[in-house]
């Protein structure tokens, strides 16, 4: 997942429900989908990120070498300034890059 090449805004920006529902035809199954999907992101985000910072724990023994690393400092402000993993999924979601499968419905037909 390359979060720089998707053009995602950073704030959240009202959408249409309507919009939304039809693509899955119930409104409720469109949140679980987002909502899914959006925990996923999190989850690789946040595993990106700790690998690049587990570098920096086994580098500094020295309290003040800890809060003077000025490249752990960079590392994080990039990844507080990416977009909320919500927004992603809502923006891949209406993109339909995302692909979901219900298998109660599947069984029905």
């Amino acid at each position: 997942m390359d979060i720089k090449k998707m053009n995602v805004p950073s704030s959240t920006i009202t959408r249409d429900i309507n919009v939304i529902a039809d693509k899955v035809g119930n409104i409720y199954e469109a949140v679980v989908i987002i909502a899914k999907r959006a925990n996923q992101i999190s989850v690789e985000i946040k595993s990106e990120l700790d690998k690049k910072l587990q570098e920096f724990s086994a580098m500094g023994d020295n309290v003040e070498e800890v809060f003077e690393n000025r490249e752990q400092i960079e590392i994080s402000r990039y990844y507080e300034k990416l977009p909320k993993p919500t927004l992603i999924a809502i923006e891949e979601f209406m993109e339909d890059k995302i692909y979901y499968r219900n298998p109660i419905k599947d069984k029905l037909k």
